[in-house]
Order: C-alpha cells, then structure tokens, then sequence
C-alpha cells in the first residue's frame, strides 16, 4: 500500500504512545512496514540521483561503492565483502574518549573485560599461545580486524599476537580513534607485521594531532586510512584540514553510514531517520553527505579510495558472511538493532513539509486512522 505522509504520521503519533508492552496487530504492522518503505523509496530515489552526479563512480563486483585508485581500495573491505568476512579480534574494553555516534555510548564503564591475558575471537576465549592450534583446525581467514573500543590503552599487549597471525600470512587491519598514538608505537605495530590501520577522525573532531599521527602511521603500515560514521561535524571540520589530511598520503577514507541503536540514538534526537530492508535505522543526511564527499574527491582526483560503506553495504557484507559459512540460501545477521521500533524517531520525517512521498494512495478500509482495526 502506498499510504500517504498525512496518514502515516497520524498512525505513527499513535504508535509512538503506545506502552512498550502493547504489541501492535497485523494491519497495523502493515501500515508500519508500508510507511518504512515509502520513506525509504524517497531515500533511494534521492540517493540514486546523487550517485548519478559522480562521474567516477565504481563497484567492488556490484558489493559496493567507491571513488579512486582501484590499488588503494582496502584490502581490509575485500576481505569483508569477497572473502571469508570481518573475523573480529578483540581484547581492549575502555575507550579514551566518548563519542555521540558510539554503539556503546553511555555504556563505557560497563562494558565486560575479555580476561586477563585472553583474546576473544570468533566469541570463543583464547590465549596467545592457543592461536597454533586454531590455526592448525581452523581454515585461515582471509581477513582479521582488532576491535572493541581503544587498542591503543594497552597497544603493547597486541604485537604478539600480530606477530603470530603474520606468520600466518592473515591480513590484519586495527582500529583507532588515534588520540593515544605515538611513532614509537606506530613503528612496533609495523613491524610486529599490522597490514593496515584505520583512524576514526570524527572521534576527535579531526584534530592535528591524529592527523598528525595517520601521516606517522604511514611511514610505517604499508595501507593506512579514515574510518569515520559521516556526519555533518565530521564533512564541515574535514573540508577546513583537507589538504593537511591529504598531506599525510592515506590511501583510503571509510565513509560509514551511520547507524544507531538504543545506545545513541538520543543523541540524534529530532533528525530526520529511515530505516534500511527494515534493519539498520540511520539519520538520513549520513549517506547523502557521503555521497557528496565523494562527488567532491572525484572531481578533485584525490590520489586515495572513498569508499561508500552504506547500509547496502552492510547487508552485503552479511549475506557474504553467511555464504562462506555455508548457512542456507538468504541466510544473514542483518537486521534491526532494537527490541522495540523506536516509532517516535521517525515522527520528525513525517512533520518535515519538505520531505514528500514519491506515490501516495488512500488507505483500505480498515485501514484509516479512526477506524477499528481486528
């Protein structure tokens, strides 16, 4: 059904009231789903014409999307979307730092340690020494990452077990906000054998001294770049270091969309959202200023990668993921990240006048606000 904006908001008003116990009927879940996808139909649209703007605009086998130089894409990425996935590492529970966008926000201080001396991977706890044996089991991953918060508050604990996965001949790429970085810890973690290291700039506001430190990073680790969820902080601070961040020769900039959950999304309060295949929930302006980044990076010939690492990406990387396990046909974790839909975050989209439906059709009867719905 394409049901109007004016209909979808007076439903929604309702929904966003309703006790968080009362669960919503059939016809109501199909008014729901009907309003998600209108809103995301307009998305797409929109998205679909800021794409057709960047001339120099390419795919990773249709997985996703990028600007650049093909030789600098991150091999990180392609081991996530082609290959046996995004094998997480981790170890690290603090972070230096609070971010708006964290996953985590507000949970810092609460968040469980892995174990003294342990690694967590592939949910399982292992000791460095145990990480022979898994290797000799386990088929090798194409792809590590170190994850989970800030590596860089216990960084020496992490070049043992780099080393050992590089004898193995996995790639291994690592995480940073960069805050804690320094040469001399930048060099181990080259020469403990790290592929590649990915600095979240957003997480401080892009400040001289990380960018400082990615320009060090590259001396160092052979493939070294941004990953940051794109926000309108992050595009306006950007553009006034551009050239000091170019400067440092990175090879790649990650523009994530970004996607919230119960965790930070007051943080977001009164923006406009949409939700993705019914998954992941995302400020609306985080892939269009992704889009016009790259616009900008192509026009420009920036002699690095910017990757599209959108919602359609990660529902990608999910059913890749899935396939190399070698779960059933359609398989994926993908998914909404709340236990109850967070209706009143979308009442904003629907009040804005500027935002219009593509279609609109009366709802069936049954179907109206004000009638009784069995």
């Amino acid at each position: 059904m394409k049901i109007s904006k004016k209909d979808a908001l007076t439903w929604f008003e309702f929904f966003s009231i309703l006790p968080e116990d009362e669960e919503v009927m059939v016809k109501q879940q199909e008014i729901i789903l009907a309003t998600f996808a209108q809103i995301e139909a307009v998305i797409d649209y929109r998205n679909d014409k800021l794409m057709s703007e960047i001339k120099g605009l390419k795919t990773l086998k249709d997985r996703t999307f990028y600007v650049g130089d093909d030789t600098k894409f991150p091999k990180g990425c392609v081991s996530c979307l082609l290959g046996t996935g995004l094998s997480a590492v981790r170890k690290t529970n603090k972070c230096n730092v609070e971010c708006k966008f964290c996953y985590n926000y507000g949970e810092l201080d609460n968040i469980p340690p892995i174990g003294e001396g342990m690694w967590e991977i592939g949910g399982t706890k292992f000791y460095e020494k145990d990480i022979d044996l898994l290797l000799s089991i386990h088929k090798k991953p194409t792809g590590i990452a170190y994850v989970y918060l800030e590596p860089f508050m216990e960084i020496e604990k992490y070049y043992g077990i780099i080393k050992k996965f590089n004898e193995a001949g996995v790639y291994q790429h690592l995480y940073t906000n960069g805050t804690l970085a320094t040469e001399e810890t930048l060099k181990a973690l080259g020469e403990a054998g790290l592929n590649e290291i990915r600095f979240n700039l957003g997480a401080s506001n892009c400040s001289d001294n990380v960018i400082k430190n990615i320009g060090i990073a590259k001396k160092y680790i052979k493939n070294v770049g941004i990953e940051t969820p794109m926000t309108p902080e992050l595009f306006e601070v950007f553009f006034k270091k551009k050239q000091a961040i170019l400067d440092t020769k990175l090879d790649f900039i990650n523009c994530a969309e970004l996607h919230l959950n119960e965790n930070n999304i007051d943080n977001y309060d009164g923006e406009n959202m949409y939700i993705s295949r019914q998954g992941y929930v995302s400020p609306i302006w985080s892939r269009e200023l992704t889009l016009k980044f790259m616009k900008i990076a192509d026009e420009e010939n920036w002699d690095l990668v910017v990757h599209d690492c959108s919602n359609h990406t990660k529902f990608t990387r999910d059913l890749n993921l899935s396939s190399k396990e070698g779960k059933w046909f359609g398989s994926s974790s993908y998914g909404c990240e709340f236990s109850r839909m967070p209706y009143e975050a979308f009442l904003p989209i629907l009040r804005d006048d500027n935002f219009k439906f593509l279609n609109e059709e009366e709802l069936p009867d049954g179907y109206k606000p004000g009638e009784l719905i069995f």
